[in-house]
Parts: C-alpha cells; sequence; structure tokens
C-alpha cells in the first residue's frame, strides 16, 4: 500500500478549462498589480498531503504594453500549479500571494483558490503568510487588501459584457 493516496488524472476536458481560466486570472492578477517588478508564489496542497510551492518573477509595463519574465520555467511552473489549483481534483487548497517591489517595503496581497477561481485573501491571513521566520534574511512586506479579481467570461455567459 502506498504511503499515500494516488493521485487521480483530472479529465482532459475539465485541464483544458482550468488552463483558460488560469490564463484569465493571470491576466487579472497582472492587471490588478500593475506596473512595476512583482514576485508570484504559489503555495498548494494537494490532496495526497504533498505541498508545493513556486515564484516567479516578471515586470509589467503599460507603455509600451509589455510583461517581461526573468525565468520562463519558474514562470511555466508557478502557471502549470495554478491550472492544477482551478482544475481542483488534485489540489486541496491553493494560495496566490503578489509582491510589488516598492518603498519603503513591498507591497503583498494575495488570493485563494475556490470554485476554481482566485478570491482575495483575509490581509490578516496575507500578512501571516509573508511574515518573516525569525532569523531569516527574507524582507518584511506591507500587506495591502487584494481586489476582486473578475472573471470576464463568467461576465459574458452571465450577460453582464
Amino acid at each position: 500500500m502506498p504511503a499515500r493516496p494516488e493521485l487521480i488524472r483530472p479529465a482532459d476536458a475539465a485541464t483544458e478549462a482550468a488552463m483558460e481560466r488560469s490564463l484569465e486570472a493571470l491576466a487579472a492578477v497582472f492587471q490588478a498589480v500593475g506596473p512595476g517588478q512583482h514576485t508570484l508564489s504559489i503555495a498548494v496542497q494537494r490532496t495526497d498531503g504533498a505541498q508545493l510551492s513556486h515564484t516567479a518573477d516578471l515586470s509589467l509595463a503599460t507603455s509600451p504594453l509589455r510583461m517581461a519574465v526573468l525565468d520562463a520555467e519558474d514562470y511555466c511552473t508557478l502557471a502549470m500549479l495554478l491550472v492544477f489549483a482551478l482544475e481542483g481534483s488534485t489540489i486541496e487548497s491553493a494560495v496566490l500571494i503578489a509582491t510589488t517591489a516598492a518603498e519603503p517595503l513591498p507591497r503583498a496581497c494575495g488570493w485563494t483558490v475556490r470554485g476554481g477561481w482566485l478570491h482575495p485573501m483575509d490581509t490578516a491571513d496575507v500578512r501571516a503568510a509573508v511574515t518573516p521566520c525569525p532569523g531569516s534574511l527574507t524582507v518584511d512586506r506591507a500587506v495591502r487588501p487584494a481586489p476582486v479579481l473578475v472573471r470576464e467570461s463568467k461576465a459574458q455567459e452571465d450577460g453582464r459584457v
């Protein structure tokens, strides 16, 4: 008997739908955080108890409109974890934290995955997630409320667009 329950592969259609939602969610996150230097961090707990996390650094600008990632593999890994989190059958819980480089402290906000979409986290939960452990070299961050991310495809389905 395996030490952990085996993960069941999600159906292709469910994964494809989650991939579309993840692209839409990331676009909404980019719009919410705005131009600047950002770090996105995702932490997930799989249904088999394994905990995974990944971070990607990126830069957003509006004139001209562009996104640059520091490491494409890091970004792809983060996006893949988000796809499986939004699909939901193999992920028990997931959070996405966006940290924006700012003076005097970087600013952070976060979302949790529920019902196949990203929902703003309570600022106390974000603060707990980003507070450095005593003695660590991690930079402290100012926490701000995360905006509600509009799901354009859902708004179109509901006739609101």
